[in-house]
């Protein structure tokens, strides 16, 4: 026997059927914006650029329980040594950072470009960071200053997989890098919010 719903059980079975391919539309937007991607441990983070942003990662690093070290100029020698399964690269540059260390943006990026080479070699996972947002990225830095610009373009297209904070790729610079590199990359909203996708990553 064929059933009859009554008007208020339709309005009820459609908003229902809508609230599921809401639900549905949401899980598949999550799965997107997070891609499978493992890296293993331990961890090596550098810095290009000599921003605070290894020192941000540092205690996202320890929350999250995993292995690491940090070295802000690290060089190749450093990286064979030092055991590292996973080379982590945080982007933005600091004319601060560089001067307390003494080197220039130019003496920087010749370091990253040949410890990411030694990384190639040694079947090392690469991974970028952009953590620090606008600040670190050219609208937030001195008129002529392209220094964090060349960060993200020496580092970001050599990564296995790319971690940005959302407030930092506005312009989806990141997001379109990502797509032509066919790189893995993970987006958040916040600091906190790096210790679960660096969970999943790692483990």
């Amino acid at each position: 026997m064929k059933r009859v719903f009554l008007p208020d059980e339709k309005e009820s079975i459609m908003k229902n059927a809508f609230r599921l391919l809401c639900l549905l539309g949401l899980a598949i937007s999550a799965a997107a914006q997070s891609p499978e991607f493992k890296a293993p441990q331990p961890i090596l983070v550098t810095s290009c650029g000599q921003s605070p942003a290894p020192t941000m990662m540092k205690v996202i690093l320890q929350k999250a329980g995993l292995t690491f070290t940090i070295e802000k100029t690290a060089t190749q020698a450093e990286l064979k040594s030092s055991g590292a399964k996973t080379l982590i690269v945080t982007m933005g540059a600091s004319m601060k950072g560089m001067g307390a260390a003494g080197i220039s943006i130019d003496d920087e990026l010749s370091r990253i470009g040949a410890l990411i080479a030694e990384a190639r070699k040694m079947k090392i996972t690469v991974i970028g960071a952009h953590i620090e947002g606008m600040k670190r990225r050219a609208q937030g830095a001195d008129a002529g200053d392209t220094t964090d610009e060349q960060s993200i373009d020496a580092v970001a297209p050599l990564c296995d997989a790319l971690v940005v904070f959302k407030e930092g790729n506005t312009d989806n610079r990141f997001t379109v890098i990502a797509k032509n590199k066919k790189i893995p990359m993970f987006e958040v909203e916040k600091t906190l919010d790096l210790i679960p996708v660096l969970e999943k990553i790692f483990k």
